[in-house]
């Protein structure tokens, strides 16, 4: 225990040490710097006026290890920049799609008219029926498979609301079964507008699914500037939707 309290006591002078293979005096070693690698050699000190017995003298011997980098700092994975898409274009992959026709039995009421009040288009423009808290309405967007077609959403269903499907519209009941359910990855060329979502479903707020989109796009209008028109929506394939049979489509 003694001999383990004077090894700490000269480690801390930094005193006393001399590699193995020469003898040093302790004033010689106070400014030697402790190589990594090399033996060295810890002898027992003799106080003044004690006889110098050379039998009793006892030494230790140690190595300076080499400093070795943390650990975690030897494993950090490597850190990429995110991918950055031009401005105002985002890739969404994975997503549900439907159809719906106009003279479906659930949608005669309003026939060819959208829920902004135009007629349903289908051509190089076509609408599309989504959630407008996630697609807010006029956001348009090509899918992968028909890169000469943009849709637009102009239309939103009951069945749609709460979910990340997307409702493709078809002028007919064959082209509509014809597409029936598909996953799809779309580019997203243009973000609609929140603001004006929530103004025109102002007067329909009677309607449960209509309710909810309208308190959804509060919700996220409380958390923004007032004047901002452009924020991405929650990913389309968030929550799951049911899927429907051939023939059957969500409607408003």
């Amino acid at each position: 225990m003694k001999h383990d309290c004077l090894i700490r006591f000269l480690l801390l002078l930094g005193v006393a040490f001399a590699p193995s293979c020469a003898l040093q005096s302790p004033l010689a070693s106070k400014s030697q710097k402790l190589e990594p690698g090399t033996r060295y050699e810890v002898r027992q000190a003799v106080a003044a006026g004690d006889a110098f017995r050379p039998y009793q003298m006892t030494s230790y011997f140690f190595v300076v290890e080499a400093t070795q980098p943390p650990l975690l700092a030897a494993i950090r994975p490597e850190v990429r920049p995110p991918l950055r898409l031009p401005a105002g274009v985002d890739q969404l992959a994975n997503v549900r799609t439907t159809a719906y026709c106009h003279d479906e039995s659930d949608h005669l009421a309003y026939g060819h008219l959208n829920a902004v009040g135009t007629f349903l288009k289908y051509g190089a423009l076509r609408s599309a029926a989504a959630d407008w808290s996630r697609y807010p309405v006029g956001t348009r967007f090509r899918i992968a498979s028909e890169p000469g077609v943009v849709y637009e959403v102009d239309d939103y269903g009951s069945a749609l609301v709460g979910t990340g499907t997307i409702d493709l519209y078809r002028p007919t009941q064959a082209k509509m079964n014809d597409w029936g359910v598909r996953n799809v990855d779309i580019e997203v060329i243009q973000w609609g507008s929140y603001e004006r979502s929530q103004r025109l479903l102002h007067g329909r707020t009677h309607y449960p699914h209509v309710r909810q989109m309208f308190n959804d796009i509060q919700r996220r209008l409380g958390s923004q500037p007032a004047v901002s028109t452009r924020t991405t929506p929650i990913t389309a394939m968030s929550e799951p939707a049911k899927v429907m049979p051939p023939g059957l489509s969500p409607s408003i």
